[in-house]
């Protein structure tokens, strides 16, 4: 399969720069995967596809404000760095531009004196591991204070309220992406939820700056997935197995929680267990899903990682027809745009 294939014509117009006034007012494609029949909704309407004894499944990971800039001490450069993976206390790998400012040894200021650091290793894709010191404070205070929300670069407008780019569940910090299937949750659509008798669990995935690469190989298959790091808690495996002996499904919401649990069932061989671990798994047309049975998840990307995902999961011509169908009845795009659910 190339990924060619999985290219579709997307008018600028329809790639949302900005969210809705309310979170729960985006519209809601569903989409029959046995037989691609297709529903125009809103997203409220949702509880309408819900049944009791169901379980959604969020991902709780928290969006870092991590995108700072830099006063190179001795030149005075200004450079940019976007936080991506800790790799120990207060040592990160980055991505900073431009690199050619940012060699082993450079120091840097930021925030007026509020945090320095010192490059001290570029990986081979050019990433930089960076240490930073922290004069006095918390070094996650001082990012919340002079940090900003690492939106994609497809969004090019200003988020007034950076709070819109986390879910309102959202609470452990970590990602340099949001979840973005979870953005169209309330307080009050999850009370509902709740009341109606179906569960919610949460798993954490952080999410890293690889969701938006592209797919730069011909051949699927030769892709390499990008690590993230998640966590599935003892608390969650006995609720999705609870779920699955009384009958009920399992519905994923976003493409990061689905990838922590097809992990973690690959990695037991079906079983959902308590679990911590990085995970580079790939799912793109072929794979076999041994826990999930319905998804939520935002428009994707043409040719992206994710677009496969959602083909492997509900069939490739259902969802190109999807697509094209999300298009042609205008739908919004990408992060902040509108949402899709996939079941039977």
């Amino acid at each position: 399969m190339k990924t060619s294939d999985f290219f579709y014509e997307l008018p600028e117009e329809l790639i949302a720069q900005h969210p809705l006034e309310k979170r729960d007012a985006s519209r809601l494609l569903h989409v029959n995967r046995t037989t691609g029949e297709l529903e125009h909704r809103h997203f409220t309407d949702i509880i309408q596809y819900l049944k009791p004894g169901d379980t959604l499944i969020m991902n709780d990971t928290r969006v870092l404000p991590c995108r700072i800039y830099g006063v190179k001490e001795e030149t005075g450069a200004v450079v940019e760095f976007l936080l991506l993976t800790q790799v120990e206390t207060n040592t990160w790998e980055c991505l900073c531009g431009p690199g050619k400012r940012a060699k082993v040894g450079s120091r840097f200021i930021f925030g007026e004196g509020k945090l320095t650091c010192e490059v001290i290793d570029v990986k081979e894709d050019g990433n930089r591991v960076v240490h930073f010191d922290v004069p006095a404070g918390n070094f996650f205070a001082i990012l919340d204070e002079i940090g900003q929300m690492p939106l994609p670069p497809y969004i090019t407008e200003k988020l007034e309220d950076q709070e819109r780019y986390q879910t309102v569940y959202s609470r452990e910090l970590g990602s340099a992406a949001a979840p973005t299937a979870g953005l169209h949750f309330t307080p009050e659509l999850m009370d509902k939820i709740r009341d109606m008798g179906v569960n919610i669990g949460y798993v954490t995935l952080h999410v890293g700056l690889g969701t938006f690469r592209p797919v730069k190989v011909d051949d699927v298959t030769k892709h390499k997935m990008h690590s993230e790091h998640y966590w599935l808690p003892k608390e969650t495996a006995d609720l999705i197995n609870k779920t699955k002996v009384k009958g009920g499904r399992i519905i994923s919401v976003g493409t990061t929680s689905c990838r922590t649990l097809e992990s973690v069932a690959k990695k037991f061989d079906g079983e959902i267990k308590e679990d911590e671990d990085w995970t580079q798994i790939f799912i793109y047309p072929g794979f076999e899903f041994k826990c999930i049975d319905a998804l939520i998840t935002n428009f994707h990307l043409p040719e992206s990682t994710l677009i496969m995902l959602v083909s492997a999961f509900m069939g490739y011509d259902n969802t190109m027809n999807a697509y094209n169908t999300a298009v042609k009845e205008k739908y919004r795009f990408f992060s902040f745009g509108d949402s899709m659910m996939i079941s039977d």
